[in-house]
């Protein structure tokens, strides 16, 4: 399932292929090839510790790329943990948009039963029970036949912002937009308009569905069966995205969405300044102000924020040395893809040596 590739950055070719990524597999090979200077790595603490052991006097790079995504991850924490400061934006911004009364104020309801809902709720329950058991990760993913990085995201966020992610990714519906409208024009009317008759006002207003779409929605109205209209915000993820790409790739449209979020949360504000500033470090190699920007995060950022700086002063030398110098894991990363495709070329069905005899055989 996991290996480690080390690839020779100067020469842009892979020299060997490990068939772990265990700290005593590559400690063992870092002797028997000793002269190793620099060494690119992911955040993979493994990896440190057989540095630390087998070449203590190599500079240790943190890769930038994995530097960004760890930071993107702690920004969308955070974004999910304060959409409740957003929703308070909703009504006035759905009356806008489609020209209608205040969206009237719904009470919360139980996610639809879904598949991916259900298999959420499942799956975070397996794990959790596993991990009281004292199941490492590792042996979790085993077990359940996951990725590390989706047993530990399902060991350390609550249920709620699962699902929550979980329903997000529903496709949205062509009638999704015009639901606020349909729901305050049913209930001035007490249930008593027809659908023919919001049918012909919506699709005045662009909706390019069919009448028999309003009818169901209608009809589950009356029903009682319809799901509340929630608020019109922005995903996390998508928040996270206009955080991280660079200003002037921003649309005017998106850059007025961000500054409508940044009003309404403080703590997400917080976390953007924190998320530019680092970036701007990235890109700059201004690994001299890192320290700083770790003391700023650790005093007044949100939690998600604060505990991303923690793990960078954990790694603080080779987080530094990945700010400062040019060296990277891009080159490793491209090999990565190319390890990838091998793969799914073979199916699973041949061994480990003929899989690395691939690799190591130049295209």
């Amino acid at each position: 399932m996991y290996g480690t590739l080390l690839v020779n950055v100067e020469a842009g070719r892979v020299v060997d292929v490990l068939p772990d990524r265990t700290s005593e597999t590559f400690a063992n090979w870092l002797r028997e090839h000793p002269g190793a200077e620099i060494v690119c790595r992911d955040r993979a603490s493994a990896y440190t510790r057989a540095v630390k052991e087998a070449a203590p006097h190599a500079l240790e790079v943190a890769d930038r790329w994995h530097l960004l995504q760890n930071l993107a991850s702690a920004v969308e924490r955070t974004c999910h943990q304060h959409r409740a400061c957003l929703r308070k934006r909703v009504g006035r911004e759905a009356g806008s948009l489609l020209e209608t009364p205040p969206l009237m104020e719904l009470p919360m309801h139980e996610f639809t039963r879904t598949q991916i809902i259900e298999r959420t709720r499942h799956r975070h329950a397996d794990i959790q029970r596993l991990a009281a058991a004292g199941w490492t990760i590792s042996a979790i993913a085993r077990r359940l036949n996951l990725d590390r990085k989706t047993v530990r995201r399902f060991r350390d966020t609550d249920l709620d912002q699962l699902l929550a992610s979980a329903h997000e990714r529903r496709p949205t519906g062509v009638l999704e937009p015009f639901k606020p409208y349909l729901n305050t024009r049913f209930t001035e009317s007490l249930g008593q308009v027809s659908g023919s008759r919001l049918f012909l006002e919506i699709q005045k207003r662009g909706y390019r569905g069919s009448r028999q779409v309003v009818r169901r929605h209608l009809a589950a109205l009356r029903s009682g069966n319809a799901e509340p209209v929630r608020a019109n915000t922005p995903s996390p993820r998508k928040i996270t995205g206009w955080i991280m790409r660079p200003r002037e790739n921003l649309t005017d449209q998106q850059q007025e969405r961000l500054l409508e979020v940044r009003l309404a949360c403080p703590d997400i504000t917080r976390a953007c300044d924190l998320a530019r500033a680092f970036t701007d470090l990235v890109s700059n190699r201004r690994g001299a102000f890192l320290l700083e920007w770790i003391r700023q995060a650790e005093q007044d950022a949100p939690k998600p924020m604060s505990g991303f700086a923690g793990f960078l002063r954990q790694d603080l030398d080779a987080v530094t040395a990945g700010l400062t110098h040019t060296w990277s894991s891009g080159i490793v990363e491209g090999h990565v893809n190319r390890v990838k495709t091998l793969k799914r070329a073979m199916y699973g069905r041949a061994s480990f040596t003929l899989l690395r005899t691939r690799i190591l055989t130049q295209p």
